[in-house]
């Protein structure tokens, strides 16, 4: 997969996010989360909890990107270095646009974006959220113990990693 060009969107293009967006990710971070919480049958997702102050803190700790089509932010990803590990996070995708590979290529240009001391990846998802899970397990994740279980994670998480080759 070339990480130059954006599968099925037509005119997308990816760009790290900035400040001023941060309230367009937060309302698409809530269209995509609320597909995590029916498929996982709880409301205990942080994501859909977080306020536009929260959002704007967490991207300061956090390298995020953003496509956008045309005036549209359509998909989002986070990563940060902790040691070794590059942790992915809150990976989404608009709605309408799921199932075109799009999160596919999302996911491999953020652990393209790793720092060359990076030795593994990790992210998590919820315990039913299947198309996640086949995403990421066929991208080389594996199931896994968390390094150290943090507050704000989905109810059920399961955690995966998968080495940096």
């Amino acid at each position: 997969m070339r990480l130059d060009e954006l599968p099925a969107v037509p005119g997308a293009g990816i760009a790290p996010l900035l400040p001023g967006e941060c309230p367009e990710l937060l309302v698409l971070q809530r269209c995509c989360w609320v597909q995590e919480a029916i498929a996982n049958d709880t409301l205990d997702i942080p994501a859909l909890h977080e306020t536009l102050d929260d959002v704007r803190d967490w991207t300061k700790k956090w390298s995020t990107w953003r496509v956008r089509q045309g005036h549209r932010m359509i998909a989002a990803a986070r990563a940060r270095l902790d040691g070794r590990t590059w942790e992915l996070g809150r990976l989404m995708v608009a709605p309408d646009l799921a199932g075109r590979g799009l999160g596919r290529w999302l996911l491999s240009y953020v652990e393209n974006q790793a720092p060359a001391t990076a030795r593994r990846f990790t992210l998590f998802t919820g315990h039913r959220s299947t198309r996640n899970l086949e995403l990421y397990q066929r991208a080389g994740y594996r199931l896994t113990e968390p390094d150290h279980p943090a507050p704000g994670h989905i109810a059920g998480a399961v955690f995966l990693s998968k080495p940096r080759t």
